[in-house]
């Protein structure tokens, strides 16, 4: 089966700026892949070269095995980072516009759009002009925009940015929705719990690069289960310390333990013991937030 998306050694500068440094990549199509990384890490200039925004300087882009460009882009869908909609436009006008663009008749773009308007419960803001909206509701609105015209290829730069827990719940069912009716979806975020829940492959950027990627499974299996979870009661300051110990996550209630490859988690559980009251102890495969950690560290890049 053809990638969704193939990148082969892409490089894009701007000025003394190298934003993405050789990425290759192929993300199969039918699943949910997640770009992660730091803030500048180069996820947003990678999503604009794929969408034919920008150019790359060498390497190449292809989208369902065709170069990106004009004659795929009717098969994509794009939720931009920046939240741009015409705020003086009602919004089932504005939105039946956006799908009459895809190709959609005029009455069957206005049906579509006020469909999902009903759905995500925004039936009665149909005739409002967008700037009457929320926040919350506009991003409802450019979500919808990204949608109509059922995309084969759903790509979505941050889209829980700025969402409180009720509209990333939303937003997240949509997502599980869209991919299981058969669209494949890439979406980048700094949120690694929620790359974590959805993503079936991942892909972690940093300075431009591409510094490891691959199914959750195999990413994690390759960090093995070095993780502890320690609950007690007393004093925890002695964790640090204590030898075969690579990190301490202090999380107040209880202390997530990193250790060192081929450390002993029952010694620490030994020491422990001698120290504080253990009310439990766990050993933990490592979650991808750890492994961000880990990764990247103290050496994340700038925009």
């Amino acid at each position: 089966m053809e990638s969704a998306v193939s990148l082969h050694s892409l490089v894009k500068t701007f000025g003394q700026h190298r934003a993405v440094d050789g990425i290759s990549l192929e993300i199969p199509r039918g699943i949910i892949f997640g770009l992660i990384g730091p803030n500048g890490a180069g996820k947003t200039t990678t999503i604009r070269m794929i969408l034919d925004i920008f150019r790359p300087d060498s390497g190449e882009v292809k989208v369902f095995g065709m170069p990106a460009g004009d004659q795929v882009k009717d098969r994509v869908g794009y939720l931009p980072e920046e939240r741009g909609l015409y705020r003086k436009t009602k919004v089932l006008e504005m939105l039946a516009y956006q799908g009459s663009l895809r190709g959609a008749s005029p009455s069957a773009a206005r049906q579509e759009a006020s469909d999902w308007l009903d759905r995500l419960e925004l039936a009665e803001w149909k005739g409002r002009k967008v700037e009457d909206l929320s926040k919350g509701m506009q991003q409802k609105v450019q979500f919808i925009g990204a949608i109509l015209g059922k995309p084969e290829l759903l790509i979505l730069d941050e889209p829980f940015s700025g969402l409180d827990p009720v509209n990333q719940d939303v937003f997240k069912d949509l997502m599980l929705d869209l991919n299981r009716k058969g669209a494949s979806i890439i979406f980048s975020t700094h949120q690694m719990d929620t790359a974590e829940k959805l993503c079936r492959e991942i892909a972690l950027l940093n300075k431009g690069q591409i510094v490891l990627g691959g199914t959750l499974s195999q990413i994690k299996s390759r960090f093995g289960k070095n993780s502890v979870m320690v609950e007690f009661d007393g004093d925890g300051s002695f964790l640090q310390g204590l030898p075969g110990v690579a990190r301490v996550d202090d999380y107040g209630q209880y202390r997530e333990v990193r250790l060192l490859n081929g450390a002993d988690p029952q010694a620490l559980l030994r020491a422990a013991v001698e120290r504080v009251t253990v009310r439990r102890f766990e050993i933990m495969e490592p979650t991808l937030h750890n492994i961000f950690i880990e990764q990247v560290g103290g050496h994340v890049a700038h925009a």
